[in-house]
């Protein structure tokens, strides 16, 4: 039996597979920080009345013409999140991944990254304070 979390994974792979493909018109991606900026620039996380912010990773890889290989994996998300807070971050995640496929590769790029593996954060939450200690 399948759990929650992997139902709701499915969910959100089906429908990065289901949207129409629309690539960004961004200038061309030449080095790995490039591609991080590339995709980074796609990311519109959910509106706080639909989820709590939260962080999330997902591993992608891309073909030589910038097209998703294989299925994105989300390897990280906050734990306090709840079920729909995970839920609205990975559609979230999927939907950047959409708007930005595929990566306009430098043909030196593309020889580079395809079939690498990318983990991308997306990253919704203030970072706290430091705290101060207290001295005896």
């Amino acid at each position: 039996m399948a759990r929650r979390g992997d139902r709701l994974l499915f969910a959100a792979a089906a429908l990065l597979f289901g949207l129409t493909n629309a690539a960004a018109q961004d200038a061309p991606v030449n080095t790995i920080q490039d591609v991080f900026q590339h995709l980074g620039s796609c990311w519109k996380p959910p509106p706080p009345e639909k989820a709590r912010p939260l962080d999330i990773t997902v591993v992608v890889s891309f073909n030589r013409s910038g097209n998703i290989l294989g299925h994105p994996r989300i390897t990280y998300e906050s734990a306090e999140a709840s079920d729909n807070d995970r839920l609205q971050y990975r559609i979230a995640v999927m939907e950047a991944l959409q708007r930005c496929t595929p990566v306009p590769f430098t043909d030196a790029m593309a020889g580079a990254a395809a079939g690498r593996p990318f983990a991308i954060q997306f990253r919704n939450r203030k970072t706290s304070p430091p705290t101060q200690e207290r001295r005896a």
